[in-house]
């Protein structure tokens, strides 16, 4: 993992979810990282949100890079996701990204919105 900011809470990425964004980005021929960030609203009060981007890095965000994946995080997301790890699942309910947040006291059926 790198990060420009040796202080900040980290946030893993897993083995799946790297093989994922790796291959998502390999095939689309614009976008050269995901962006994951924390947003207002869903069910639970936060919910995540996954972008495809390209030439997006912020001199403050958390920027995990490993194998061909690029994840960006940006610094307000990351006080919501500290010692969260990123994870991609493949099961019989389907393929989703999901984040396991330590921070969360709540989340909704679905997984993507969350309560802090």
């Amino acid at each position: 993992m790198h990060t420009d900011v040796l202080d900040r809470p980290q946030v893993t990425v897993s083995d799946a979810a790297i093989r994922r964004i790796a291959a998502i980005l390999a095939a689309d021929k614009v976008c050269d990282a995901l962006r994951i960030s924390v947003t207002g609203g869903g069910c639970s009060g936060f919910s995540y949100q996954y972008d495809l981007v390209k030439d997006d890095r912020a001199d403050d965000d958390l920027v995990i890079e490993r194998d061909g994946a690029i994840v960006l995080i940006d610094a307000v997301s990351i006080q919501y996701m500290a010692g969260s790890q990123v994870d991609f699942v493949d099961d019989l309910m389907g393929q989703s990204f999901q984040i396991r947040n330590p921070n969360a006291v709540a989340s909704c059926g679905c997984g993507t919105s969350f309560a802090v």
